[in-house]
């Protein structure tokens, strides 16, 4: 499993149910950024994955004192532990060798899923629609209430690869009562697989399942399961926006916008963390940038965030990726990219290792706020720049996963705030990938997977 004598890890991905590990006949080869085999991915068949849901389907729903401190267990565990002979350090060494993901970002993701599964009896008693029961013994039902209920038995989770930091969410549909069929990404498949060995052996070997399949079997999840879960581009949000089963995590588009009210030289370290922290591959990395003021001001706003981010803290968290990935990147950007400025490193591919590359960070001005490169979204430190004014409304921001307003002005920061399709909104000096437990991502998995209901003894 680990690393010796400068040879890379071996990996081996398994499905994972109640019945153990399994290895599949069929499998795709896993490699590093350098195209070197390492080891191989199970795809399990249709018949596995359906028998695998009727299963999860069956299993009994434990106490919810019991789930919450098997998550809790599982936090260690997932932490510290030696898992099926993997190491904290084995696991480490995959992600970063073999998933390009910078060991600080993984480091720092293992960190926040633990908080996370430790804060979750504190999350859900703030996701609890106020007035709700969980419970018959509840007195408040003698009266009548509403009760909270799953919609539910299962949950199929689409996982992304983008950082170790997505799996932090749907472990809350465990304690929630939920059993959990999660297909991991080929890219970084190791984080999933680590939490369900984690939770296993904290006692939930029957509610959790790790089902990797190929593309064509990847939609039996979809249909087998009660609700689901699933990352993606564009393409997949359009796929499933007809259906109400499935909560969709696309494209974040986040933004930080500064009004010209503040000063943005006291600001560029927060926006240069926003637009590289977790190697600029998140959904909630800053992807466009609006300055209030004319073309000048954002020019020199730009050419001061391009400097800030090629000292030595931002290149930390770079991605590593196969050389031709790279360099595919590096023509898009110069596609979509056409008619800006460029501000910074013009040759952005980096060759770090035979075959393997990390991109520098781009740093890019349109000319207004309504250019559609705005919205383009890179897996790398990647951000566009437009000039902005507020008598123009927030219709520039608007789609975004998070926008970081940098202002004074509150009656601004309430017109985002009432804006449906911006998820979150963070004011002030907050990076826009600032996250806390108890605090929604985009809204509250419960949201999708609960509802109340009427009761009365």
């Amino acid at each position: 499993m680990s690393a010796t004598d400068g040879a890379p890890p071996s990996a081996h991905v398994d499905a994972i149910t109640d019945a153990g590990e399994y290895r599949a006949r069929g499998s795709k080869p896993l490699r590093l950024p350098d195209g070197r085999e390492i080891g191989a991915i199970s795809e399990v068949p249709r018949l596995y994955v359906t028998r695998a849901f009727a299963r999860l389907a069956q299993a009994p729903v434990l106490p919810y004192a019991t789930r919450l401190e098997m998550l809790a267990k599982a936090a260690d565990l997932f932490e510290n532990a030696v898992l099926e002979g993997q190491s904290i350090d084995d696991y480490l060494d995959l992600v970063s060798l073999c998933a390009g993901v910078p060991r600080v970002v993984a480091q720092a993701s293992i960190a926040a899923i633990g908080r996370t599964l430790r804060a979750l009896p504190d999350t859900l008693a703030k996701e609890i629609p106020q007035g709700a029961v969980t419970g018959l013994d509840d007195p408040r039902v003698r009266e009548g209430a509403a009760y909270w209920a799953r919609q539910g038995r299962t949950l199929a989770v689409h996982a992304s690869g983008n950082t170790p930091g997505v799996h932090g969410l749907w472990p809350s549909a465990l304690a929630l009562g939920y059993s959990v069929a999660v297909r991991p990404s080929s890219r970084e498949p190791f984080t999933p697989q680590r939490l369900v060995r984690a939770f296993r052996e904290a006692g939930l070997a029957s509610h959790v399942a790790l089902l990797p399949t190929d593309h064509e079997v990847a939609d039996v999840l979809i249909e087998q399961a009660d609700r689901a879960l699933v990352y993606g581009g564009q393409s997949v949000v359009d796929k499933y926006a007809a259906n109400p089963a499935v909560l969709t995590q696309g494209p974040g588009r986040s933004k930080t916008v500064v009004t010209d009210d503040v000063d943005w030289r006291a600001h560029l370290d927060t926006v240069a963390a926003s637009v590289a922290n977790l190697g600029g591959a998140a959904c909630t990395c800053t992807t466009a940038v609006l300055v209030e003021g004319d073309r000048a001001r954002a020019e020199e706003f730009a050419a001061a965030l391009a400097e800030r981010l090629t000292e030595p803290e931002a290149g930390r968290h770079r991605t590593e990726l196969p050389l031709a990935t790279a360099r595919q990147l590096a023509e898009y950007v110069e596609r979509v990219g056409q008619g800006t400025t460029a501000h910074g490193r013009t040759a952005i591919v980096e060759t770090v290792a035979p075959d393997t590359a990390v991109l520098h960070p781009v740093v890019r001005v349109a000319a207004d706020a309504k250019a559609p490169v705005l919205g383009v979204e890179l897996p790398f430190p990647c951000v566009w720049i437009a000039p902005f004014s507020r008598a123009d409304g927030i219709a520039p921001l608007a789609d975004s996963l998070v926008v970081a307003a940098i202002t004074e002005d509150m009656e601004f920061a309430q017109r985002l705030l009432d804006e449906p399709s911006v998820a979150n909104v963070y004011i002030g000096a907050h990076t826009t990938t600032w996250m806390r437990a108890g605090v929604p991502h985009d809204g509250y998995l419960s949201e999708h997977l609960m509802r109340t209901k009427g009761v009365i003894r």
